[in-house]
């Protein structure tokens, strides 16, 4: 039996990467478990079947830990250095529970106190917590701001849950809040109008010739050739560990000779699709190669394996709009796609939608919707969570690009 795991970014005030919340989204087999069971079942998946580094990429990872599981010092069976310690609102600050904390504590591990929701019984707790979280969309500005009064005092730092717009993003950082977890990194900063920097255009333009299905081989060897830092990029990413190659390539023409016209194109896009988002969270570029990684295995395993080039290039545009601040019906526009890939783009509407709903719903946690895609795909959903690693493990081997 396999079982859903997910993972969420929590981000600093600086858009940079600090942690993932890590989330058990039940079975294969359509089981569900909640409490103990659902904390035990993702710790030994995240630990001990997978290893933590291919889901986490090295950052620490926020779990949720129950009562029972506090008091029996759970979390003190894996490294501090990897994981930060959630302390679930519904958990009363007994003398147990504050013992179990301290003892976490002194044994160097990170205690965050989640969905937050100030009570004065709670102190005793709040003076333990390293990170106090709290729920945008439970909670008003009004009842935000006088919960940090109430705790000023206190050395923990807050983090925001739940923010999916710049504005809310705009308004915890006003407020004093040093981390960031939801949504709104990969939504378009719609608040603000400006034109695209002529670097952007330009990358638009390259985008525009590599998505041409009348590209030759040819064109995109000139196209790297006559670019140093292209070429560099080219030969770390076929020496990156996700090939295990045993030989080193060293020129560009073995690199292209041995990646073949598919994959040179890939390697462009995702060059392409970093450099126009350098201005962005650079989660949002790793989300965007995760995408498209899971959206290209979702359609190797089913009747689209000869379209899968076209549904990796889906997933990789999905967040185009996001990283240019503009709506997709303008991106798309640019470029010269086909209508049933600009209609799952604008729309999530014909044969090619399912994928992306898939990869959106995985992300957010939807497992409901993203069954129903993977029916509706004919997708085995035994191979999904290995699907989901694999592109994790893609875009960590990516990663400065």
């Amino acid at each position: 039996m396999d079982i859903f795991v997910a993972r969420q970014p929590i981000l600093t005030e600086h858009k940079k990467l600090f942690a993932y919340e890590l989330l058990y989204r039940g079975t294969d087999e359509g089981r569900l478990a909640s409490g103990e069971k659902a904390t035990a079942s993702l710790l030994s998946a995240t630990f001990l079947s997978e290893g933590v580094d291919v889901i986490s990429g090295s950052k620490p990872c926020f779990i949720n830990f129950t009562k029972d599981l506090l008091l029996r010092g759970t979390p003190s069976t894996f490294p501090s250095s990897k994981i930060v310690v959630e302390v679930l609102e519904d958990i009363p600050p007994t003398p147990e529970i504050l013992k179990a904390c301290q003892l976490l504590r002194g044994e160097g591990y990170t205690i965050a106190l989640d969905d937050f929701v100030y009570d004065p019984t709670l102190e005793p707790l709040i003076a333990l917590a390293d990170i106090i979280k709290i729920d945008f969309h439970i909670s008003s500005e009004y009842e935000i701001r006088r919960t940090l009064h109430r705790l000023a005092h206190y050395p923990a730092k807050f983090l925001a849950e739940k923010v999916e717009t710049y504005e809310e993003f705009d308004l915890a950082s006003k407020l004093g809040f040093k981390y960031f977890q939801g949504y709104f990194f990969s939504r378009p900063e719609i608040f603000r109008i400006h034109e695209l920097e002529s670097a952007k255009t330009s990358l638009i333009a390259l985008l525009a010739e590599v998505t041409k299905k009348s590209t030759t081989v040819e064109r995109l060897e000139r196209i790297i050739a006559k670019d140093v830092a292209l070429s560099y990029k080219l030969l770390k990413y076929i020496n990156s560990s996700y090939f295990y190659r045993v030989n080193t390539i060293e020129s560009v023409r073995h690199a292209i000779i041995f990646l073949g016209e598919k994959e040179i194109k890939r390697f462009i896009l995702l060059v392409i699709i970093s450099e126009i988002a350098t201005d962005k969270p650079g989660e949002l570029i790793k989300l965007a190669i995760i995408r498209a990684r899971f959206c290209e295995l979702l359609a190797e395993s089913c009747d689209y394996q000869k379209m899968s080039a076209e549904i990796f290039l889906l997933g990789l545009l999905s967040l185009l709009d996001a990283m240019l601040d503009l709506d997709m019906e303008t991106v798309i526009g640019q470029l010269p796609l086909g209508n049933v890939l600009k209609n799952a783009l604008r729309s999530q509407t014909g044969p090619m939608a399912p994928f992306l709903s898939a990869a959106i719903a995985f992300e957010q946690h939807d497992r409901n919707a993203c069954i129903t895609a993977l029916d509706e795909l004919g997708v085995d959903k035994n191979l999904v969570q290995q699907m989901y690693y694999d592109s994790l493990a893609f875009a960590e081997a990516l990663s400065g690009f």
